[in-house]
């Protein structure tokens, strides 16, 4: 497999270029990618862990419009201007249809921070995932893929998480209409719409999502939330009524000591 592909030269130049005019360069790399819901990020010990891979799976295309817009906006709450790399197919904008960027600023996000990658394939799709998770300076990176993917197996899926980790870039992988299987990812999450919360004079309310944690390298699975964008604060909160958390989890320092290893298969 080529190394690089010819339409991320032109983006890591992009990426440069925006790195040295805004001020997230000069800012630490944080450890955790948080989403602001409190009881989520300290049972996983911040968030999301940075520079780790991250899966999240949707079964229908309702709750994989879902678990792309949960990814996104996760995605664009990291701090600074830097950018976010979404990375799809042709075949995925036909299923899902094309991101909408003032759907996108609608939520508090900055669709400005948003690079969208068009691969022809598969192959060309995991080619230029190679290339741009080792892009340091983005936000994150998204790779989009509906239903089997056979050339991201073990050994595909080792290259990215080792790419990601030495460049400290967060991957988040959408496996849409597919089946969750062993990875090499650090989390492994089901999304799933849920209903909102009317407001007032019955408007509609903010999007809303069902997570479950299907494996966790560092702890254990099972546990579910329920997680609501709040616009105004720009993050994720608990609804009113709902149950912050179920499931057991594994004390927060043997998380810790665990993100220091290396990506390993499932």
């Amino acid at each position: 497999m080529r190394e690089s592909s010819h339409p991320l030269v032109g983006l890591r130049q992009r990426i440069a270029r925006i790195a040295a005019s805004g001020d997230f360069k000069s800012r630490p790399a944080a450890d955790w990618l948080a989403s602001g819901h409190a009881s989520f990020d300290d049972a996983l010990g911040g968030g999301l862990a940075t520079g780790r891979v991250h899966e999240f799976f949707a079964a229908d295309a309702l709750d994989a419009t879902s678990a792309a817009a949960f990814a996104a906006l996760l995605a664009l709450r990291s701090p600074g201007r830097a950018p976010l790399i979404w990375l799809r197919t042709a075949d995925a904008a036909r299923r899902a249809g094309h991101i909408y960027a003032p759907g996108i600023a609608e939520l508090g996000g900055d669709p400005d921070r948003l690079l969208l990658v068009e691969a022809a394939d598969p192959k060309a799709l995991l080619a230029c995932a190679n290339d741009a998770v080792r892009c340091a300076g983005s936000a994150a990176v998204i790779v989009e893929s509906w239903g089997r993917f056979p050339l991201l197996d073990l050994t595909a899926g080792r290259r990215l998480a080792l790419g990601a980790r030495d460049a400290g870039t967060t991957l988040l992988m959408l496996r849409l209409g597919a089946a969750p299987a062993p990875s090499v990812a650090e989390t492994r999450w089901s999304v799933a719409a849920a209903a909102s919360h009317a407001l007032d004079a019955d408007a509609p309310g903010a999007p809303a999502f069902n997570l479950e944690l299907l494996r966790w390298r560092g702890g254990a699975a099972g546990a579910r939330w329920r997680l609501d964008w709040n616009h105004d604060e720009q993050g994720f909160g608990q609804g009113a009524g709902d149950a912050a958390l179920s499931g057991a989890l594994l004390p927060l320092p043997a998380r810790r000591a665990l993100a220091a290893h290396g990506a390993e298969a499932a």
